[in-house]
């Protein structure tokens, strides 16, 4: 890496933001400096300043936000002092910005093509035929096949890890001196998520680009940055090489992430002080082993199919079937973690939905007995009464909650519907003690989901799909949104309620990291089928397939301390 002059020099950044309760500094006295071809990581939690710090270097801030104190220079320009209509140039010219979420980035109704055709006709000479020339060979660099033909799909015609190469071909296309990368893979499976990494390193290289990484993946981090400075409450507690992070945090914040992050070597151990302590307190009353090998089977999958239709002509007669699952086949036990990987559009969530039969316009077919009852053919009856033996906890909290109900009526609404012979009474002081036990404060019932934080919204839903104490319960991505420490608080609850309950969890993920933590089996899916399944430790590391070998090879990987 290069000792040049910085090309970026921030010194004093303060940002306001005005809210309710009045003003917050959500920046404060920010220093940081980044030169050409150097890859900056700015690492942090939710909240603590990482993006109003980027949307703040553009000048973006939201209206409720504004630039106090401080100077931004760009090769000696201070940003601060520009006219609006110079800052226009400076964004997407000579900055460009890729960010966490390509859907809500890339504009609908608009062409791929004519998203890359306009960052090149506002910022270089290029028109008519040769901008959408480059726009073809920008797609081309970033992986796109066929791109003369893909250049003129819409958004929704690509992938969530092709939108995101998209973003990145829009971000890139006039041949920024910075890139911002603000959470560029946080949503991507890791093998998605390292082509990325890998695409982005090397159009770094090539045209000497310096690179504002902003994320709370310490893993991906460890492998692709030069320096690191990581924020707490708007400001930077610790900037260090990262080989110096990495080798000896100094601040007691670093430590105490790099302890919640869950590892195969941590399995079996809290990963945060509250789970410590309330792993003490209950040690020696366990209600039922860890790998549960020796309980009863709770569910029995065999032979599970689903399959879409495909409709073609004026008559939508079907012409084909899409086989989203194609015979999977499975057993859980009583306080068992079975861990479902693969790649996005393997059929992991299908197999999720499918057992709850919450899947429409498809033909579903095979066994899934619960208790010794087929849900799949269950009647109506008979599903709500198996409903309350398999509840699901869905990846974003905040779209599977009411937010016109208070979260005590939306606990009631379930405990009413499935389990009828408990009064009002009774079902209010369930789901107190439901909500101590997932640990929310006491006033949460009479609060609404927008009140709460992420991590808080899903201990919301993890207490509602407790309520009716279901055997089996699908953990469908329920960390994935989450930062490092509210992860580890969550996955410290949920071991301890299957230690308690007894309770055998699915649970459905691509982050291997919770798997090699949580899981004491391993199924890996791969176009709609299992191709491999065993023991947590033979499957990770005696892996016997290509696809889990190709899975585990592309998972970034942390080592602490002198050996890192």
């Amino acid at each position: 890496m290069s000792h040049d002059a910085p090309l970026l020099v921030v010194k004093g950044l303060d940002v306001d933001v005005a809210g309710e309760s009045g003003m917050t500094h959500a920046v404060k006295r920010l220093e940081l400096a980044i030169s050409k071809r150097e890859t900056f990581a700015l690492v942090g939690e939710s909240g603590c300043g990482k993006s109003m710090t980027a949307l703040a270097l553009l000048r973006l801030l939201p209206d409720a936000g504004r630039i106090v104190g401080g100077q931004i220079d760009l090769d000696g320009e201070d940003l601060n002092r520009l006219p609006e209509s110079a800052m226009r140039g400076v964004r997407g010219g000579r900055i460009g910005i890729i960010f966490q979420e390509p859907s809500t980035s890339l504009n609908p109704v608009m062409r791929v093509g004519d998203q890359i055709t306009e960052t090149l006709t506002a910022h270089t000479p290029l028109r008519g035929a040769a901008a959408r020339a480059r726009a073809i060979d920008w797609l081309r660099r970033v992986g796109i096949p066929e791109p003369e033909r893909r250049i003129d799909d819409y958004p929704f015609q690509f992938s969530g890890g092709q939108k995101q190469r998209v973003m990145i071909a829009i971000a890139l296309a006039a041949e920024p001196v910075l890139l911002i990368a603000d959470e560029p893979t946080t949503a991507l499976d890791v093998t998605v998520q390292a082509q990325v990494l890998d695409l982005l390193a090397g159009i770094q290289q090539e045209m000497g680009m310096a690179v504002l990484l902003i994320t709370h993946d310490l893993a991906v981090v460890k492998n692709v940055a030069h320096h690191v400075a990581l924020m707490r409450g708007g400001e930077i507690v610790e900037s260090a090489s990262a080989e110096e992070f990495f080798r000896a945090p100094k601040h007691p914040y670093a430590r105490q992430l790099f302890e919640a992050i869950p590892t195969f070597d941590k399995r079996g151990v809290p990963l945060t002080e509250q789970g410590r302590d309330a792993a003490a307190q209950t040690r020696g009353q366990r209600a039922v082993g860890g790998s549960g090998q020796t309980a009863g089977v709770v569910l029995d999958v065999q032979d599970l199919k689903v399959h879409y239709p495909v409709r073609k002509g004026p008559l939508r007669r079907i012409v084909s079937w899409v086989k989203a699952v194609d015979g999977v086949t499975f057993t859980l036990r009583a306080g068992e973690t079975l861990a479902l990987l693969g790649e996005s559009g393997c059929g992991k969530t299908t197999t999720g939905k499918a057992l709850l039969r919450l899947i429409e316009g498809a033909r579903v077919s095979g066994r899934a007995m619960l208790q010794g009852q087929d849900l799949l053919s269950a009647d109506r009856g008979q599903l709500q009464r198996l409903r309350q033996d398999i509840q699901i906890v869905f990846q974003d909290p905040y779209a599977s909650l009411d937010p016109r109900m208070r979260v005590g009526e939306i606990l009631d609404e379930g405990l009413a519907s499935l389990r009828r012979g408990m009064s009002k009474e009774a079902r209010g002081k369930h789901a107190a003690q439901l909500i101590e036990r997932v640990g929310l404060p006491a006033n949460t019932l009479t609060r609404y989901p927008h009140e709460f934080s992420g991590g808080q919204r899903q201990r919301i839903a993890i207490a509602r799909a407790l309520a009716v104490e279901p055997k089996v319960l699908i953990c469908d991505e329920p960390t994935s949104a989450l930062d490092v420490s509210v992860q580890a608080q969550i996955l410290d609850l949920l071991r301890e309620l299957q230690s308690e309950l007894g309770i055998a969890y699915l649970f459905i993920t691509h982050n291997f990291g919770v798997v090699e933590y949580l899981a004491d089996r391993i199924a890996v899916m791969d176009g709609g089928r299992i191709i491999e399944l065993g023991q947590a430790e033979s499957v990770l590391l005696a892996p016997r397939q290509e696809v889990t070998r190709r899975l585990l090879a592309a998972v970034p990987r942390l080592h602490f301390g002198p050996q890192a």
